[in-house]
């Protein structure tokens, strides 16, 4: 059974970090695309930032540049996400995705991506 599953959120106050995993069973990280995805309440999905399966190419929304960091450990078939200078409107639910084995050439819409994690909640606040 293909399956991700994502760890690491929680309650984080303004100005702080959290890293995120996902880690893939089933299948195998390192010839996949990766996504981390978001879900504020009330709002659409949006996409983070991607990795790229073969050359690593990453891939950051405008507004988490320079804030977030995505890389990969394929020994342990996990994709971090690691967030710094967090603020509340980063707060949402967050979801790892896997798409094609080629690079999408950016984030790629949703529905490029097949299997989804069940999502970890983050949570900024004082």
């Amino acid at each position: 059974q293909l399956q991700l599953v994502e760890s690491g959120g929680g309650l984080v106050q303004p100005g702080g970090s959290l890293r995120l995993s996902c880690v893939g069973s089933g299948f195998t990280l390192d010839y996949t695309v990766i996504g981390w995805f978001r879900q504020a309440p009330g709002k659409e999905r949006e996409g983070v930032s991607s990795i790229g399966s073969s050359d690593g190419t990453t891939y950051y929304a405008d507004s988490v540049k320079g804030r977030f960091t995505i890389s990969r450990d394929d020994a342990k078939n996990t994709v971090y996400l690691q967030m710094n200078s967090l603020n509340p409107e980063d707060t949402a639910v967050y979801y790892c995705a896997a798409g094609g084995d080629t690079d999408y050439g950016g984030l790629g819409p949703l529905d490029w991506y097949d299997y989804w994690g069940q999502g970890t909640q983050v949570t900024v606040s004082s």
